[in-house]
């Protein structure tokens, strides 16, 4: 290798190092179990890792949709700079807007149409997003925040597995909304290391 294409290797590693705090294949993964307090269902807890070394570019865009009178996914977890395309696919007409933060109205659409908004930087992820349609007032969702990608949200019965996890020390919350309640679970250091995944249960209470 040419000198000149060796310092180029190097300054390639060690971006890779700074966004995402290991160079290589050597990852893990972090799950568990999420019991919500005094509620039947443990799905659509927010499980994430507070803050990561490095920084994150966003994610692809992604999409939350309007089906059956209801915002899918419930629970939508974004990296900051994420776009997001809510896409109307009822007959009837939809509207999203938020009260939260810089607050947006997106305005109203019709089937098969779509509005994007991308959600910028918070001071202090995640920052969560409450998504509402002022023409179905029954509907509502959360966009959430995040600093990084190391997250994931419960299924019905609170399981979750945040994949790609470098190793590392690391300080692991969870969050979770209703209409009325918010709920948080205090939150728990966790290492992770390469050759073996790690396991963490949380407890959210209000």
């Amino acid at each position: 290798m040419s000198r000149r294409a060796g310092f180029l290797a190097a300054i390639v590693a060690a971006a890779f190092i700074g966004r995402t705090g290991t160079l290589g294949g050597a990852v893990s993964t972090i799950s568990g179990t999420v019991t919500i307090t005094g509620l039947a269902s443990n799905a659509n807890a927010l499980v994430y890792i507070q803050e990561a070394p490095g920084t994150f570019p966003p994610g692809a865009p992604v999409e939350m949709n309007q089906r059956a009178f209801q915002f899918i996914p419930h629970v939508l977890p974004v990296v900051a700079g994420t776009t997001v395309k809510f896409l109307n696919s009822d007959p009837s007409p939809h509207n999203v807007f938020s009260p939260d933060y810089e607050k947006y109205d997106l305005g109203t659409w019709q089937q098969g149409q779509t509005k994007d908004y991308t959600f910028p930087e918070c001071a202090k992820p995640p920052c969560v997003y409450t998504q509402l349609c002022r023409v179905h007032a029954e509907m509502d969702a959360y966009v959430a925040v995040l600093q990084n990608p190391y997250f994931a949200v419960t299924d019905r019965k609170g399981h979750y597995e945040i994949g790609n996890v470098p190793p590392g020390s690391y300080t692991l919350a969870g969050w979770y909304a209703s209409r009325t309640r918010r709920y948080k679970a205090r939150p728990k250091p966790v290492t992770v290391d390469a050759s073996e995944p790690a396991t963490v249960d949380l407890v959210l209470d209000r």
